[in-house]
């Protein structure tokens, strides 16, 4: 394998936290007197901000209410996360192997990094992981790549060095900004066509992570 580093996003790449998320925005909108959003409009917002999500979905971008959501939400699907959220298959096997390999892998997601470490931890994969850059821990959120490019830094590693694996447009444009190289994951709602018709630079498309793994030569 080529990658001296590989980084993931966590929603929808190496983990799936759909039903914590949906009802986290449900029980917010439901206390701020909004009607009930779609499971699938939320679907489509994971990999964004939580503000930009809520704004996506009620049309309302006034600071006070994304940050008033925020809060609600945080209340809700926060102790939610650990409970429910899976590793998609093959997450565990990819992350091992990685580590066996003697390739440093980390996150790099919107997530915050407290839910990330905890998540993590009770899946057992922590381990594997050198270093995990939640949304917490940034300035500027992605596509911004203030984080990858902090994760990467760390390491002691070039951005043409590393991998960035992700399921977004968001995810490939923050590889892009950083100069990392860019796989897509087929886990969450962007397709295959979305990423090719996007003319953002890819170096492979993944329908899971058996692809992925596989494709790195692990």
């Amino acid at each position: 394998m080529g990658f001296r580093g590989v980084f993931f996003d966590f929603d929808y790449t190496l983990g799936d936290a759909t039903e914590a998320i949906v009802t986290g925005f449900r029980y917010a909108f439901e206390k701020m007197g909004l009607a009930e959003p779609q499971r699938e409009a939320v679907r489509h917002t994971i990999g964004m901000t939580l503000e930009d999500g809520y704004t996506t979905i009620s049309g309302d971008d006034r600071p006070e209410q994304r940050a008033l959501f925020r809060k609600l939400y945080t209340e809700k699907a926060g102790p939610l996360q650990v409970e429910v959220t899976r590793l998609f298959p093959g997450a565990a096997e990819l992350l091992a192997a990685l580590k066996k390999a003697d390739i440093p892998a980390g996150v790099v997601s919107t997530k915050r990094t407290d839910t990330l470490t905890a998540v993590l931890e009770a899946r057992g994969v922590r381990q594997y992981l050198v270093s995990l850059t939640g949304g917490d821990k940034v300035d500027r959120p992605k596509p911004d790549p203030q984080g990858l490019l902090a994760a990467v830094e760390a390491l002691g590693l070039k951005p043409e060095e590393v991998l960035y694996c992700g399921d977004t447009l968001i995810d490939a444009e923050t590889a892009h900004r950083a100069g990392t190289h860019f796989c897509a994951v087929l886990n969450g709602t962007t397709t295959r066509q979305d990423f090719e018709g996007s003319g953002l630079p890819l170096d492979h498309v993944a329908e899971d992570l058996a692809d992925l793994k596989a494709w790195l030569g692990l």
